[in-house]
């Protein structure tokens, strides 16, 4: 029996059970897990990150991406030297709830993991409903295109019977053509949210391959993802606040996945916290406003799986920029 040997099925089928990108961050950019999420403030909201997972292992995933969010009605704030831009503490921007909104974004991801790789656009727009004064309830769909490939120099290929017959029949099939499509991403989410809390429920790759272009006749397989993610603030004093969060994901025929994540906000403009990946790291989170358009946001994963015996763990930065406060 022959076994293609692959870093990358067995850390996104066995270890994440994901073929899509996971983020330690994911209860500071809620958007890149839920298109319905896009529009919460109303101001644009850029952000570009980086992750770097299992530091030291070879090939090991590496994603980045740029995001961003516009409302519809959004208005430039003209510029007032009398305004404060850097003197003194700046604090997070306020959620405002009970009005109708409408938001469009969109998404550049490119994501190598092993032997394969992704770039992925999309845009999405997001319909904001209130619910009552205090709660909104948002709609959102983000459809794009992923290029997908796969790089025959960055997979190892052994026979477990002969050791002088490397040759597979999955790896010739995705080494020809250099293994290149292009495939239709349909993503969709609901999110319920007022100042103090939010509950979204998302799905991702809903359309699988129903519609994809290319030379290559390997099979990338697409699977939907489901996500269900949650948070509450508890104001502890005038400065301190605490922020429990959660997401919980699903690809079948996976078993599902949870993250948790408790986040203080000193001041409303400094946040540290702690999460928890189950049966992979333990998560620690930094962040802070740096001025009232740029917020910064760093998290270090500690593999608690075997990986923590091959890899320094993991990094994830992200900058943020906020136009029109």
């Amino acid at each position: 029996m022959r076994l293609l040997i692959l870093f990358t099925c067995i850390w996104v089928v066995h270890v994440q059970a994901q073929q899509i990108p996971q983020y330690s961050q994911f209860s500071r950019n809620q958007f890149m897990a839920n298109p319905a999420a896009a529009g919460v403030y109303d101001f644009i909201d850029v952000t570009v990150s980086g992750r770097w997972q299992w530091v030291g292992v070879a090939d090991a995933p590496r994603t980045s991406y740029l995001a961003f969010s516009v409302p519809l009605k959004f208005k430039p704030v003209a510029y007032n030297p009398g305004i404060r831009t850097s003197n003194g503490p700046v604090q997070h921007p306020e959620i405002k709830t009970g009005k109708l909104k409408h938001t469009v974004g969109g998404q550049l991801v490119a994501d190598q993991y092993g032997a394969f790789t992704k770039f992925s656009f999309s845009g999405t727009y997001a319909l904001h409903l209130p619910m009552t004064k205090k709660i909104n309830l948002a709609f959102g769909l983000k459809a794009g295109i992923s290029n997908n490939s796969f790089n025959s120099d960055k997979a190892q290929v052994l026979s477990l019977i002969n050791p002088t017959l490397p040759y597979d029949n999955t790896y010739a099939t995705f080494s020809a053509n250099n293994a290149n499509k292009n495939i239709m991403d349909l993503h969709s989410g609901l999110y319920l949210y007022g100042k103090r809390f939010y509950l979204g429920v998302a799905g991702d790759q809903l359309t699988r391959d129903l519609v994809e272009f290319g030379t290559a006749s390997a099979n990338f397989n697409p699977q939907m993802h489901f996500n269900l993610m949650g948070g509450y603030t508890i104001p502890i004093n005038e400065s301190l606040t605490i922020t429990p969060s959660f997401m919980a994901k699903y690809m079948s025929p996976a078993p599902v996945s949870i993250d948790f994540n408790v986040i203080a906000d000193y001041n409303k403009m400094l946040w540290f916290g702690i999460g928890y990946r189950h049966t992979d790291a333990l998560i620690g989170l930094v962040g802070m406003n740096l001025s009232n358009k740029f917020k910064l946001g760093y998290s270090y994963d500690f593999s608690i799986s075997k990986f923590n015996n091959y890899s320094s763990g993991g990094h994830e930065l992200t900058l943020g920029i906020m136009l029109g406060r």
